[in-house]
């Protein structure tokens, strides 16, 4: 009997797959949106945080150093785990992306399914693979260094160079 029922479960989980995987992007996400533990924003970015992190959220001009990885909703990867080191709305990202990374925290774990209104558009397009796709990434914040820290670092970078100008 117990194995009959774990056939039956295991059954049913592939075709609930197999049917998802046909849905729509928007029927994908208001199905998505009632999983466990998956928190919607008002733009309709969709994230479950995997590990919570500690200290202060990312904030614009916080400089963060990341390990992402993100496939397509189908699963094909577009994006290999890799290293990334940005400040926040410094450098052009996509917007889901980093609408995300804003509400990490160092050491966090998180899930991002961007929809295309916040990746690369709606409509699918020739030019550009990941237009018009849900676009789902892992992300690790390994550390996240304070606007304020950065810009101090900055100026004592510059003072060097200064006094290496001078001597010279």
């Amino acid at each position: 009997a117990m194995l009959t029922l774990l056939s039956l479960a295991l059954a049913w989980a592939g075709t609930r797959s197999a049917v998802v995987a046909g849905y729509s992007n928007e029927d994908f996400l208001a199905w998505n949106k009632n999983q466990s533990g998956i928190e919607t924003t008002a733009s309709g970015l969709q994230y479950k945080v995997v590990a919570p992190g500690t200290g202060p959220a990312a904030a614009d001009n916080d400089g963060v150093e990341l390990e992402i990885h993100g496939v397509k909703r189908d699963g094909k990867e577009f994006q290999p785990r890799a290293p990334m080191r940005f400040q926040v709305a410094q450098q052009p990202m996509i917007p889901g992306f980093t609408e995300g990374v804003k509400l990490m925290r160092k050491g966090a774990r998180y899930r991002f399914w961007v929809p295309p209104s916040l990746g690369y558009g709606a409509e699918p397009s020739p030019e550009n693979e990941l237009a018009g796709q849900v676009l789902v990434f892992d992300v690790e914040m390994k550390n996240l260094v304070p606007a304020a820290v950065l810009q101090q670092m900055m100026m004592q970078q510059m003072m060097q160079q200064m006094m290496n100008n001078n001597q010279g």
